[in-house]
């Protein structure tokens, strides 16, 4: 086969340093376009995304790309636009989960993401955290999981 196609759907969530409530609402559109240019320079696609004053999730189609880099270049640049945009002192944690999926969970995923203001009056981001990594199987150490 002479080309190469590759699709990998990937959930990325991460909170901010401390889990402090500093995503104003109203700049929750321009964010997520800012991080849906930053995604689609690093040629991907955001399906979706969605935050809480403490966190954002992220539905992404990667394709071939380093979900490492693009996490860090996503995370770099909206700190400056935050910044820029008069949220001082801000600061995303220092790690993230990213979890694949399956293009049929592509609407469950963002129903999800979606209603992530809802879902947080009832559960915090720690638990939610918790429940996506016991979800998705993947072992979690909390001495280094909130930095």
């Amino acid at each position: 086969m002479p080309q190469s196609l590759v699709k990998i759907l990937v959930h990325v969530v991460w909170s901010t340093k401390d889990r402090v409530r500093m995503i104003p609402a109203d700049l929750e559109p321009q964010l997520f376009g800012y991080i849906s240019g930053i995604i689609k320079n690093n040629n991907g696609r955001m399906i979706i995304a969605g935050c809480d004053a403490d966190h954002i999730h992220i539905l992404i189609s990667i394709g071939r790309l380093d979900i490492s880099k693009l996490i860090g270049d996503i995370k770099r640049e909206t700190s400056k636009w935050m910044k820029e945009h008069g949220v001082a002192k801000f600061y995303w944690q220092g790690g993230y989960g990213a979890f694949s999926i399956g293009q049929s969970q592509v609407g469950n995923v963002s129903a999800y993401i979606r209603s992530q203001k809802e879902h947080h009056k009832k559960q915090t981001f720690q638990d939610e955290f918790r429940a996506l990594c016991e979800k998705y199987e993947v072992e979690i150490d909390e001495r280094y999981c909130w930095d």
